[in-house]
């Protein structure tokens, strides 16, 4: 394994029961990288993430950080990396300041080496204007910011975020994705998501799961490259600038149909007075000369003639298709570890929970006293 490995997966497989997260992965992610992980909801990403960070173990296969082995140095791992995962374990009732020095005491961080690195993620994290509030108090957006100072406090050489954009709005969005580009400047970066305008904007390389397997490895230009055909958007006048004879619908489609390299023809929405289509064909050619000649040739007005490349969205989407009975498995798991993760760090409502714990235990002890009382009621008039 090459020195500049940060992160190494190895036919990593993870069971549950009979289900399998995750079957094989394999992938390395080099110094200096920020990489999209990228799949549908139930691909097996957060799994990955899971076990790169410690939280649990595969069920075969190995997985190193920085030359460490997640389950024989967990350790060494932890102190190597930084984790934000989707839901950020934070403490509403500590300030800013308090929680990211929590935070620092558990690593074992002196206070000035703490003050030194405060500064640089508050500067990196925008977090100046809250430094002193109570996490409680903060948005949804701020709060993602706070769990990105956390995982940031240590000054980790490697960075795993999983899902960090989740359930933000757009500004929010934008905002966390400028934090990730600046801070991938200066150390390497795993992006677990399934928003592919994240990893455009924030990744030169992506790795896609389908099913708890990788099918795309490679930098963006090159996941695009793996679409077989290009697509191509013409949109033809309803009037005939020749005859004055409206083309139809039907005959426009045939004739695109007709020529030599066209791969596929369908129609798409456009206004009334237009026939709009989407052409496939093969990637290695060029057929906007065939279609302007035809569109002489018929005498049509050609309203728009366009080549468009697929998108990594399209490809994407090819990638991935067929996985929704895969993913509707993992959800119900996802969804029963969120549950757990909930019952134990939702420390928000943690003095409430408490409270209403204790009214309960009132109200059983108060329905034990009146039902001890009917039973005595009973007895009695069974006895009399």
């Amino acid at each position: 394994m090459s020195t500049d490995v940060m992160i190494h997966a190895s036919n990593l497989t993870k069971m549950f029961g009979s289900l399998a997260a995750l079957d094989r992965v394999s992938f390395d992610v080099h110094k200096g990288e920020v990489v999209g992980f990228l799949g549908p909801n139930g691909a097996g990403k957060s799994t990955t993430m899971r076990i790169l960070t410690c939280f649990i173990s595969p069920s075969s296969g190995t997985a190193k950080i920085h030359g460490h082995d997640v389950f024989e140095s967990p350790l060494e791992v932890r102190q190597k990396l930084g984790y934000l995962p989707q839901r950020a374990p934070l403490y509403g009732e500590m300030s800013v300041w308090e929680y990211l020095r929590f935070s620092a005491d558990m690593r074992q961080i002196d206070m000035g080496t703490f003050k030194t690195r405060l500064r640089k993620v508050v500067e990196v994290c925008g977090l100046a204007q809250v430094l002193g509030k109570d996490i409680r108090t903060l948005s949804h957006g701020y709060r993602q910011r706070v769990g990105l100072g956390q995982a940031l406090i240590h000054d980790p050489p490697i960075l795993i975020l999983d899902e960090p954009t989740s359930d933000l709005d757009p500004n929010e969005k934008a905002e966390v994705i400028n934090y990730i580009r600046e801070i991938g400047k200066e150390r390497t970066v795993l992006l677990s998501t399934h928003n592919l305008a994240e990893v455009e904007a924030a990744c030169a390389r992506a790795i896609i799961v389908s099913k708890g397997r990788v099918v795309a490895d490679g930098t963006l230009d090159d996941i695009r490259a793996k679409a077989g055909n290009v697509r191509y958007l013409v949109t033809v006048d309803e009037k005939n600038a020749m005859t004055g004879k409206a083309p139809t619908a039907t005959v426009v489609r045939d004739a695109l149909a007709g020529l030599a390299k066209v791969q596929s023809v369908s129609e798409t929405p456009s206004d009334d007075k237009a026939h709009a289509f989407e052409l496939a064909a093969d990637k290695e050619s060029d057929i906007r000369p065939e279609i302007y000649r035809l569109a002489v040739e018929k005498g049509w007005i050609l309203l728009e003639l366009r080549r468009d490349a697929k998108t990594l969205g399209d490809v994407f989407r090819d990638l991935t298709r067929g996985e929704s009975l895969h993913a509707r498995g993992l959800a119900d798991r996802d969804d029963e570890d969120e549950d757990e993760d909930e019952e134990e760090d939702d420390t928000d409502d943690e003095a409430d929970d408490d409270g209403g714990d204790d009214e309960e235990q009132d109200d059983r002890e108060s329905d034990a006293g009146d039902s001890k009382s009917k039973s005595g009621s009973s007895d009695k008039k069974k006895k009399d």
